[in-house]
């Protein structure tokens, strides 16, 4: 599936996308695949609840399923002015 960072997300893990191949059932368990890589998605990760999750560009929430998901998402919170 296709991962998607944006913001600090992308400046954590210095990519804006990559493919990943995944066992993970949820976006928690991606996101615990993901830190288990390396220190800078460790980072990125750190605290989810600074994060916001989008699955084929719907916001989700991070005990989704990822059964049929095409793309994830991973981002801030968006705040409007």
């Amino acid at each position: 599936m296709d991962v998607v960072y944006f913001a600090w997300v992308r400046e954590r893990i210095g990519l804006p996308r990559e493919v990943v191949d995944t066992q993970a059932t949820t976006v928690a368990g991606l996101v615990d695949e993901l830190r288990a890589r390396e220190e800078r998605y460790a980072l990125a990760f750190e605290d989810i609840s600074a994060l916001r999750v989008a699955l084929d560009q719907e916001l989700s929430d991070f005990d989704a399923p990822l059964a049929g998901v095409r793309e994830v998402a991973f981002f801030p919170p968006m705040t409007g002015g």
